[in-house]
């Protein structure tokens, strides 16, 4: 039996890349409104086409409606649940994919010890670039890389004159351990760690199946997000507690910031395509499925607006309620 026309397949999406990177709310009823989104606060309430965003990141004291979780799961958006002060992942939705090539293609990968390491290996490749680390190790490429950062951190301790001791992080609270640049990278990490935990699902492929990382049901995301905090959360992490902006909502929006200046989502994509796809076989990918004829070159992508961007002014979006009385009592769904 065919699925009801209300329900969207591929062909109906927007393409990944083309959508905003996220929106965050915290201390917010959530509802839906045809097919948009409703943000609703004592203060303000905003409505989001749910097709324009690529995750949805629900952070404590929010509600949401059946009506909006179903509208989301339809439009392809990722859904997740995270912590307070937006540090950990509670759980996640389905995302825009509705096929199963690239998962049974990582499964293939991730199972297979030499092809696995050869996948970390690439990984680790994009990391050190012009260098040769096609007959490393693990153990090599692991003291390898924990220089490096090492290194990173030190640099940009110098740059900004932000004081570094050590990388702190404690299980289940992070942004309760360590000082403020330690409290600052676990909340920008954790946005990244949102970003591509939606391409990673967007385009079929799986979160848990990791080549470096194991054992977690985010350990590609924390591959994934690896191969960027080198280049955006760490040295935008300096820069904020160097400007005295300590918060957990600075943090999302500096990496908010770097996601959208840097187009980070389509990289993501095309990384992930790389690592996994054998020869560049886009049918591996659940993506670009509807295209629209053109005259001239033969086709152009589809779920694409041709028009002015309707979204120039607000790329990133976060929906915060007002703060709770001190007396009151706090409910976090």
């Amino acid at each position: 039996m065919a699925d009801p026309w209300w329900k969207a397949g591929p062909q109906d999406l927007h393409r990944l890349d083309d959508r905003i990177s996220s929106l965050y709310a915290e201390r917010c009823h959530i509802d839906r409104d045809d097919n948009a989104v409703v943000l609703v606060n004592k203060e303000r309430t905003v409505r989001v086409p749910a097709a324009f965003l690529a995750v949805l990141l629900i952070g404590p004291g929010t509600r949401i409606t059946h009506a909006a979780v179903a509208l989301l799961a339809d439009s392809g958006t990722a859904v997740c649940w995270v912590g307070q002060h937006g540090v950990r992942m509670y759980a996640a939705g389905i995302g825009p994919s509705r096929g199963a090539q690239l998962v049974l293609r990582q499964a293939w990968l991730v199972t297979r010890p030499k092809e696995r390491l050869q996948i970390a290996r690439r990984m680790y490749a994009k990391r050190f670039p012009g260098e040769d680390v096609s007959q490393s190790t693990m153990q090599q490429l692991r003291g390898r890389e924990g220089a490096r950062i090492r290194r990173l951190y030190a640099e940009h301790s110098q740059r900004t004159g932000v004081p570094w001791t050590r990388r702190e992080y404690r299980a289940g609270d992070a942004f309760a351990a360590g000082d403020d640049i330690n409290r600052v990278l676990s909340a920008a990490n954790a946005a990244l760690y949102g970003i591509c935990h939606a391409v990673i699902t967007g385009i079929g492929a799986s979160p848990a199946l990791g080549f470096v990382h194991t054992g977690s049901a985010l350990s590609f995301v924390l591959d994934i997000a690896d191969l960027y905090k080198a280049e955006h959360t760490v040295p935008a992490a300096f820069d904020l507690v160097s400007k005295g902006l300590t918060s957990e909502r600075d943090a999302r929006i500096a990496v908010r910031d770097a996601v959208t200046e840097h187009r980070l989502l389509p990289r993501i994509v095309t990384d992930i395509k790389e690592l996994l796809v054998p020869d560049g076989d886009d049918t591996l990918i659940d993506r670009d499925l509807n295209g629209l004829w053109d005259e001239e070159i033969g086709s152009v992508p589809g779920g694409v607006n041709w028009g002015h961007d309707i979204f120039d002014d607000r790329n990133h979006l976060s929906v915060i309620g007002p703060e709770f009385a001190a007396d009151a009592p706090q409910r976090h769904a």
